[in-house]
């Protein structure tokens, strides 16, 4: 019996998704489409922040001047709390007492769900992987081929630091103006993404028969 093409994952799955339909979670959306402006921001400043010492300093320094800072905040406030019960003498106790008495600890069944999630997308992607490496479909490979062509050029002009600052700032930019200007951006998508189907639909039928794409039975 014969059916459509084979669902396939991958580079086919970005044309044809709007820019805001990759991010799934709520929780995620609502941080930038800016919901809540003060949370946004501050998520956006700090993970920019980091991003930009990781820039001019090594992970290392990075973390350990990270981890200074809190230490510092946490002592001078017990000091601060401390002179101030003296003072008044009062007998509150430990200033951090109730998150000290919190469970930070990560459930067995919580971490192994977590791992078994992670290894589902991992061995996803492997298979992916396999499938575009070895040619099962030369379209996909092909594909895959002229991103990692473009990724060199990318590569010769910014370094894996400077990528990820200005995905940084286009993940916390680009929601909110595709949102104000929705029908438009998806136009154009459209537009572009049938002129691509149309390129490789004519590639495709330009192949030999050996290397078309397989109908599933």
């Amino acid at each position: 019996m014969k059916g459509g093409p084979p669902n396939r994952l991958g580079i086919d799955s970005f044309l044809s998704s709007s820019p805001v339909s990759l991010i799934q979670s709520p929780q995620v959306k609502d941080l930038v489409h800016w919901r809540d402006p003060k949370k946004s921001g501050v998520v956006f400043g700090l993970s920019l922040l980091t991003l930009l010492s990781l820039a001019a300093f090594s992970v290392i320094s990075v973390i350990s001047y990270l981890l200074l800072a809190l230490l510092c905040v946490t002592i001078t406030f017990r000091i601060y709390k401390s002179v101030v019960q003296a003072v008044q003498k009062s007998n509150d106790g430990h200033p951090f007492k109730a998150l000290m008495e919190k469970d930070v600890s990560i459930p067995p069944e919580t971490f192994h769900k977590h791992v078994d999630v992670s290894l589902t997308y991992i061995n996803r992607f492997l298979k992916q992987m396999s499938k575009l490496f070895l040619v099962e479909d030369l379209i996909d490979s092909l594909k895959l081929a002229v991103v990692m062509w473009l990724l060199t050029y990318v590569g010769a002009v910014f370094n894996g630091i400077t990528v990820l600052i200005l995905a940084d700032i286009l993940l916390f930019a680009v929601p909110p103006f595709y949102e104000k200007n929705k029908t438009q951006i998806d136009r154009y998508m459209e537009i572009a993404r049938t002129q691509v189907n149309t390129t490789m639909a004519k590639l495709q039928e330009k192949l030999p028969g050996a290397v078309k794409r397989t109908k599933a039975e």
